[in-house]
């Protein structure tokens, strides 16, 4: 798998892997999330790709100290082959490149999967709570 920035004109790829994978939600548009990332001076959207054909995706970003990634997804076709560890270790590199020394992600309470992917990458819960306020 070939991993680089988000291309494009293939944003509407990365969109569609997004809703495919179970990522969206209502009150958030992907494709301003999207825009966002790629726009920031601190983040970006990594993909990958077998031959030209998008199967996996990563927004990564920062905000001085510490790192955050969103979005990531593999085509279902394209699952149990390492792409997500490849994004992943991907997303790592981008923000160890600009000197980031912590990486955070956030799971769905119910999302075991998901869950169990980060643990086998060594990721471990934090004793945090996450608050949010919806600003509209």
């Amino acid at each position: 798998m070939r991993i680089q920035t988000l291309p494009p004109g293939e944003i509407d790829g990365a969109i569609a892997l997004w809703h495919e994978a179970g990522l969206t939600r209502p009150w958030n548009d992907p494709g301003e999330d999207l825009r966002r990332a790629l726009q920031g001076p601190a983040s970006t959207v990594l993909v990958g790709f077998e031959a030209d054909r998008l199967v996996a995706t990563a927004m990564v970003g920062h905000d001085g100290h510490r790192g955050w990634v969103y979005y990531v997804a593999v085509a279902a076709t394209a699952r149990r082959a390492g792409h997500g560890r490849a994004m992943m270790a991907a997303c790592e590199e981008w923000l160890a490149e600009r000197g980031i020394v912590k990486l955070n992600l956030m799971v769905r309470g119910d999302n075991a999967v998901a869950r169990g992917f980060y643990e086998a990458l060594d990721y471990a819960p934090d004793d945090v709570i996450v608050l949010s306020h919806r600003l509209r």
